[in-house]
């Protein structure tokens, strides 16, 4: 790793660049779904219930299913990060609206408040922790699968990994399997203490 340090830094940069992109794309698609199947819940068991499907798919299945759609490199990996991050992101957002108790709604419509207004205001607030517990989940389960997008060409931590299979060298696989866990548990970390800070956050640890 000492040895190496330029190349794993190199790589980290891009493993970092490719996770934090699909997170922001995840977060910035799924949360409105989330919302939209809270107020169309007849929608809600089929929808979560395929983002559950799309999270049983291997990412060694569901990489080269998109190749002939998306090319390979970068984009089929960000494409399928974000749909892997359909069902933590989704089903907290939809769990956290649905957790605003009811007599928290009846105290918003007795003071005159819109549907609309009263999602803006109350409910979304209200559900932020739970929706961020979410957004958490999905953030370290995609740096862990962004591993296997370098062997679709995306670069990160994963091209050393699997050039190390490739050419028997146990501690270059070791050396970079270690910086991705280091990463994602940071990673986590950090994002728990953003969500500590959160009014009500606890609530969405155990989320």
């Amino acid at each position: 790793m000492l040895g190496n340090t330029g190349l794993l830094v190199e790589q980290l940069l891009e493993h970092m660049d490719i996770a934090f992109t699909s997170i922001g794309i995840g977060t910035f698609l799924w949360v409105p779904l989330g919302v939209a199947i809270y107020h169309y819940d007849r929608f809600s068991t089929p929808v979560i219930g395929v983002a559950g499907m799309i999270l049983t798919l291997p990412s060694l299945v569901l990489f080269p299913l998109l190749i002939p759609i998306v090319g390979i490199g970068t984009t089929p990996a960000i494409v399928a990060l974000v749909l892997y991050a359909a069902l933590p992101i989704t089903r907290n957002t939809y769990t956290g609206l649905k957790e605003v108790g009811t007599a928290v709604e009846r105290a918003g419509e007795g003071l005159g408040m819109t549907e609309r207004q009263l999602l803006v205001r109350v409910k979304l607030p209200m559900a932020v922790p739970v929706i961020f517990a979410g957004i958490r989940q999905a953030a370290v389960l995609i740096i862990g699968i962004t591993t296997i997008a370098a062997f679709f060409g995306a670069g990160g931590l994963g091209a050393s990994i699997f050039a190390g299979i490739r050419l028997n060298l146990p501690k270059q696989i070791v050396g970079a399997t270690l910086v991705v866990s280091v990463f994602a548990i940071l990673t986590d970390y950090g994002l728990g203490l953003i969500q500590r800070r959160i009014p009500g956050g606890k609530r969405g640890l155990n989320a």
